[in-house]
C-alpha cells in the first residue's frame, strides 16, 4: 500500500503529515510507503490513500474512498482515529 500525505505546495506540512502517518503506522502494525507531495500529485493512480487537510481536500480530485480528510495537521490523535476507521472498513 502508498500512502500519500498531500498539502499545497507538498513542502513543510505535508512532510509533518508524513512523518505523523509513519507513527501511527506503526503504532497499529501496518505496513505501507508514505509519501509526501503537492496538491497537484494527488491524482488516483498516484497512491492508494491521501491525507489531507479540509482546507485543499474539496481541490482534490481523488476519489472519496482514496482520502482521508484531517481537520488539523498536527493533531496525531485525530490521524489515528481517522487511520484506524479507514483500516477498519477495509
Amino acid at each position: 500500500m502508498k500512502i500519500m500525505a498531500i498539502c499545497g505546495s507538498g513542502l513543510g506540512s505535508s512532510f509533518m503529515v508524513e512523518m505523523n502517518i509513519k507513527k501511527v503506522l506503526k503504532k497499529l502494525n501496518i505496513d505501507a510507503e508514505v509519501e509526501h507531495s503537492d496538491l497537484s500529485s494527488a491524482t488516483p493512480g498516484a497512491a492508494d490513500l491521501f491525507v489531507m487537510a479540509k482546507d485543499i481536500a474539496l481541490s482534490a480530485s481523488v476519489p472519496d474512498h482514496q482520502l482521508v480528510v484531517i481537520n488539523n495537521i498536527i493533531d496525531i490523535n485525530e490521524l489515528e482515529n481517522k487511520l484506524s476507521a479507514y483500516f477498519a472498513s477495509r
